[in-house]
């Protein structure tokens, strides 16, 4: 277990990245065509292709699911990785061609310093086709990573997550998520993470919870924008598991899901939030007690997209000035440069 999303097996990941652009994408393709769904909860959210994940829609399954920054502008990195399944026969079949099936999510990262003057065309489409031609199924990197790369929260720099898990009845549960929240990832103004609890072996630094935060830790709300125009920000993120499910229980996985950006951020599904998550299964293992595998499921996957949201601001960095990028990132500092030297309590 790399306490990724690759963990599930038959999941692959890829990132690209543009540092002067100071964004990115990343890319879930599973190794065969996959059954998912999505849940939008968040007020300003931007997608593609997510229509055909209702359960009562009649595509069955997908051949990627790309998580991207650049806002609107971002959705053009689907169309590259349409282009690279497409050269490897992935896809709908229709007659000697394919159509590939790659649903969409965008976060804002537009007014973070880089360079978006791009002329005519965005770079997300070659950057959705870099970052499908990297995916493999081993480690992939966290932190500012991917369409992780411009990401932000509001009081630290953001990322790209992610966090495994087994169920008590051996399914393999994964997320990745990119987090450019509305809020923060920090209890009280850190350095503690909400997703504290649910910590496993020291994975976001094991500072635990706050002594005597008891009635204190929710002091202070604040969120991006909040004494002038609220800023567009979003945290979306991909659930997947081994097990078989239809649509409608992807769906279920997707909803449950979402209990995880509550555990790891304050504040979550506001008006400027477009948070969004898929879920994607692999069918690998048949679930054995139906129901009951499935709330499982969706309680373990919901744990494990809180911890990657924690692991995501962790392990996030801002580049140096001598990259030619940190002079011109526009946003918080990182846990570490706010944080660095703090230690369990």
């Amino acid at each position: 277990m790399l306490n990724l999303l690759t963990d599930v097996d038959g999941i692959h990941v890829g990132h690209a990245e543009d540092a002067r652009l100071i964004s990115g994408v990343s890319v879930i393709v599973p190794t065969e065509p996959a059954v998912a769904s999505v849940a939008v909860l968040g007020g300003a959210p931007a997608g593609r292709d997510l229509g055909c994940l209702e359960p009562d829609a009649v595509v069955p399954h997908i051949d990627a699911i790309v998580l991207s920054g650049g806002s609107g502008f971002g959705l053009d990195a689907a169309g590259g990785v349409q282009a690279w399944l497409r050269e490897h026969s992935r896809g709908f079949a229709v007659g000697r061609s394919h159509v590939p099936i790659v649903p969409a999510a965008i976060c804002f990262d537009l007014n973070n310093g880089g360079d978006k003057d791009w002329g005519r065309y965005s770079p997300y489409r070659e950057l959705g086709y870099a970052a499908a031609a990297s995916a493999g199924g081993g480690a992939f990197p966290l932190g500012t990573a991917g369409g992780g790369y411009g990401a932000s929260t509001v009081d630290l720099k953001g990322g790209v997550g992610s966090a495994s898990a087994v169920t008590s009845g051996g399914f393999t549960v994964g997320a990745i998520v990119v987090v450019n929240a509305l809020g923060s990832a920090l209890i009280g103004g850190g350095p503690h993470f909400w997703a504290a609890p649910l910590e496993c072996n020291g994975e976001f630094g094991g500072l635990g919870m706050p002594a005597g935060a008891a009635g204190t830790v929710t002091s202070g709300l604040d969120w991006k924008g909040r004494t002038s125009v609220p800023s567009p920000s979003t945290t979306i993120a991909c659930v997947a598991t081994d097990a078989v499910l239809d649509k409608a229980q992807a769906k279920r996985l997707a909803i449950a899901a979402n209990a995880g950006l509550a555990r790891g951020l304050r504040l979550v599904h506001a008006a400027m939030d477009g948070d969004t998550v898929f879920a994607l299964a692999t069918a690998r293992r048949p679930l054995r007690h139906g129901i009951q595998d499935l709330i499982e499921i969706g309680a373990v996957g919901a744990d494990c997209l809180a911890r990657a949201i924690a692991r995501a601001v962790y392990e996030a960095s801002v580049p140096s000035p001598a990259s030619g990028v940190g002079e011109r990132w526009q946003g918080p500092p990182s846990w570490r440069q706010r944080f660095g030297k703090a230690s369990p309590a």
